[in-house]
């Protein structure tokens, strides 16, 4: 009876060990959105770890609390698609739950951007392309921190931050710079004319991580033929996080579209929804959130604040789904 226990016991230990070792090769994906458990309608924001520890948080927009999130967490490198405050944050949440689904409390105000007071807060890089890098460094430099930490990762090139591969590809939307940010009698004049800052095109990005997952974080954007040749052809994505709130990028079907017909990836995260996307942790009813995944012909994995998923190398979902 010891020896058929032991045995028993030795067997679950290195089943437990294995799936642990599997748990380690994969990448984490955790939505930090207004409200725990649900898709909700500023919702932007997605931490990615790597196998090796490595952390990246994109898009923090609204409804990450500033550098004090405690869901944070060590970040290493600080990701913006584009300058809209939506995405950069020039207010953030009062607290995780503040407000409601549709409508969040922001009113927190963050003169600098919610990116540069994460950025100083967890001593991490700030990584865009385009002419956005210049705007940051000045930001950093003002309040202590170090310019050096804003890095430029223009079309066509890489950096690597740890055992991630960081690479921008486009995206088709506007990009300017909100005139209270720059201030003064210019920030005034181009305030009363209604026009904003240029800082060059909008990006995406494609992440390369160290179990080999290649993912396409797609930014606001349009349907464009890189999609195809850049995305699918080149970097090979597996994992895509698609925008689908219509009006100011692609809506569910464009979406669909450009998942089914241009990428082809093993799975896709929805994001940008402008709506309440879920309700009680559920799809909505009648929401765009419902009708992409109705639409698209990958598994769809709505980041549900909080919950953290699992990706293999391949793009698919092995945990938390």
């Amino acid at each position: 009876m010891l020896k058929r226990l032991n045995s028993t016991v030795v067997a679950g230990a290195l089943c437990a060990a294995f799936a642990g070792a599997a748990s380690a090769q994969n990448v984490k994906v955790t939505p930090l959105g207004g409200i725990d458990g649900e898709f909700c309608a500023q919702d932007r924001a997605l931490v990615f770890e790597d196998p090796d520890g490595t952390r990246l948080l994109y898009d923090p927009g609204h409804t990450v609390a500033g550098g004090g999130d405690p869901r944070l967490g060590r970040i290493d490198v600080v990701l913006l698609s584009h300058m809209h405050n939506d995405h950069l944050g020039e207010a953030h949440i009062k607290a995780v739950g503040a407000g409601t689904c549709g409508k969040p409390d922001i009113s927190v105000p963050t003169p600098d951007s919610n990116v540069v007071d994460i950025a100083l807060a967890k001593k991490a890089k700030i990584v865009t392309g385009s002419e956005m890098p210049p705007f940051f460094a000045a930001r950093l430099r003002k309040n202590g921190g170090d310019p050096a930490n804003s890095v430029l990762a223009r079309f066509g090139g890489s950096v690597t931050v740890g055992g991630v591969k960081i690479a921008t590809v486009a995206a088709l939307h506007s990009n300017g710079v909100d005139p209270a940010y720059i201030g003064g009698a210019a920030g005034d004049a181009m305030k009363a004319a209604g026009v904003a800052g240029d800082v060059g095109p909008a990006t995406g990005y494609v992440l390369r991580f160290s179990n080999g997952l290649v993912a396409w974080l797609s930014g606001d954007t349009g349907i464009l033929a890189d999609q195809q040749v850049v995305v699918r052809g080149y970097y090979h994505a597996r994992l895509a996080v698609m925008n689908i709130g219509d009006g100011f990028t692609t809506g569910p079907a464009e979406a669909a579209y450009v998942i089914d017909d241009l990428v082809k990836p093993a799975s896709v995260i929805p994001s940008h929804a402008n709506e309440v996307g879920t309700v009680d942790g559920k799809v909505r009813e009648g929401s765009r959130t419902e009708a992409f995944t109705k639409a698209v012909h990958v598994p769809v994995h709505v980041p549900l604040s909080g919950r953290t998923m699992q990706f293999d190398a391949g793009g698919q979902c092995v945990a938390g789904c």
